[in-house]
C-alpha cells in the first residue's frame, strides 16, 4: 500500500492547541468565565425549535449581518460572518496570499496568523516586536518596505495583551493603501481595550478588522466570527467562503446575543475590573508581567525565584489551576499566560501562585 503525501509545507507543522483537562479553575484559552444571559438561552430555545433542519440555512446570513452591521454602525455590506474568527483569517489568507504572495507579522503574536499562513503557502515576513512586545515605526517601516500583501497586527495582541496605538494603526493603512496591501487587525478583544479600528473602516481604505463572539459574548463553544471591512472585500470573501458554511443555529445564536448589549458591556466592564486587581495584586509577587488590554495577563517569575515557567506551570496544575504555558513560544521564555476568571476563580489562582512562589 503506498499512501498519499501531505505537502511539504504542512507535513511538519504543529497544530495550535490549548491542553485540555478536568481541573477547578481553568484560566488558560480566554474564554468568558459566566454563561451567556438567561433570557438569551430561552429565547434560543424557542428560535431553534422552529428550525427547518431539513432545508438549507440562509446562504447569506442575512438576519445575523444585518444585526453585526447595525451594531458596529456600517452597512450590511461591510459584514462578512463565518465559523470563528478563523474562518476569517483562513479566508483572507485563500483570497489575498497563496503562492508567491507574502505576509507582514509581528513575533510574538497569535499562533494562528503564522499557522494559517504556511497551510496557505504563504511566505512569511516575520518581524520582531520590541523588548516591551510593542511595534516601532523603525520596524514597521522595515517589513513595508518588502512589500507584503498582507499585514496582520493583533490588539490586543495574544498572548502579550499590548494594545497598538492608533497612530501606528492608522500609519500602517495610509502605507499599504499606497502598494495595495491588506492590512488586518485581529480585534478578539478589543472590548477590553479603549478603543476599536472598526472606526477606521470605510469603503476607500484597504483595512479589514476581524471579531469573534467567542471571548465577550460568551459563546465560545458557538464557533461564530466575523469581519468588518470594505464592501469589495467582502465580495472577495463571500466567494471564498464554501456555500451554506454558516448553520442555522450560529445564525440565530450570533443575532439573538447582539440583542443583549448592555449585558455583555457590565460582563466586559466586570472583567476590566477584576483585571486591573489580578494586575495589581501581581505586582505584589516576584513575578514579571506586561500591561494588558485584554482579559488575560502575560506573566513570568523573575529570576531570583530560581523556577522555570514550565515548573511554575506544573506546580499550579498539581493545585488543579490550569493556565497557558507560553513558555516554548519564541521569545516567551518562562512567559505564562492567565486569563481573568471569576473573582473566586482569580483569587483561588493568586493564592496558590503566592503560596508557590513565596
Amino acid at each position: 500500500m503506498t499512501w498519499p503525501k501531505v505537502r511539504d509545507e504542512v507535513a511538519l507543522l504543529a497544530g495550535y492547541h490549548s491542553p485540555q483537562m478536568q481541573v477547578d479553575v481553568r484560566l488558560n484559552t480566554n474564554e468568558s468565565p459566566y454563561p451567556p444571559p438567561e433570557k438569551w438561552i430561552e429565547d434560543l430555545e424557542k428560535e431553534i425549535s422552529e428550525i427547518g433542519w431539513n432545508r438549507y440555512p440562509d446562504r447569506e446570513a442575512s438576519q445575523l449581518v444585518e444585526s453585526i452591521a447595525s451594531y458596529h454602525n456600517v452597512v450590511s455590506g461591510n459584514v462578512v460572518a463565518a465559523n470563528g474568527s478563523n474562518e476569517i483569517l483562513q479566508s483572507l489568507y485563500l483570497a489575498y496570499g497563496g503562492a508567491n504572495r507574502s505576509v507582514g507579522i509581528f513575533e510574538p503574536t497569535y499562533a494562528l496568523h503564522s499557522h494559517i499562513a504556511r497551510i496557505t503557502g504563504t511566505s512569511i515576513i516575520s518581524a520582531e516586536r520590541n523588548p516591551s512586545f510593542i511595534i516601532d515605526q523603525e520596524t514597521a517601516e522595515a517589513v513595508i518596505a518588502q512589500k507584503p500583501n498582507l499585514i496582520f497586527l493583533c490588539s490586543p495582541n495574544n498572548p502579550t495583551g499590548i494594545v497598538d496605538s492608533k497612530e501606528l494603526i492608522n500609519y500602517v493603512m495610509e502605507e499599504c493603501s499606497k502598494m495595495g496591501t491588506l492590512l488586518v487587525v485581529d480585534e478578539a478583544y478589543s472590548e477590553f481595550s479603549d478603543w476599536s479600528a472598526v472606526r477606521l473602516v470605510n469603503d476607500d481604505a484597504p483595512i479589514v478588522v476581524s471579531k469573534t463572539f467567542s471571548k465577550t459574548w460568551s459563546m465560545a463553544s458557538a464557533r461564530l466570527g466575523y469581519l468588518v471591512g470594505p464592501e469589495r472585500i467582502v465580495k472577495a470573501l463571500k466567494e471564498i467562503l464554501l456555500p451554506y458554511h454558516l448553520d442555522a443555529f450560529k445564525q440565530i445564536a450570533g443575532r439573538l446575543a447582539l440583542e443583549h448589549v448592555d449585558e455583555m458591556n457590565s460582563r466586559v466592564k466586570l472583567l476590566s475590573s477584576e483585571r486591573e486587581r489580578v494586575a495589581e495584586a501581581l505586582q505584589q509577587l516576584p513575578v514579571k508581567q506586561w500591561e494588558s488590554g485584554a482579559n488575560f495577563i502575560l506573566f513570568k517569575p523573575v529570576e531570583k525565584v530560581g523556577i522555570s515557567g514550565q515548573k511554575l506551570w506544573e506546580l499550579l496544575l498539581e493545585r488543579s489551576i490550569l493556565v497557558r504555558n507560553c513558555s516554548s513560544w519564541p521569545r516567551l521564555e518562562n512567559c505564562l499566560r492567565v486569563t481573568i476568571g471569576t473573582l473566586e476563580e482569580n483569587n483561588m489562582f493568586l493564592n496558590a501562585l503566592k503560596g508557590i512562589l513565596e
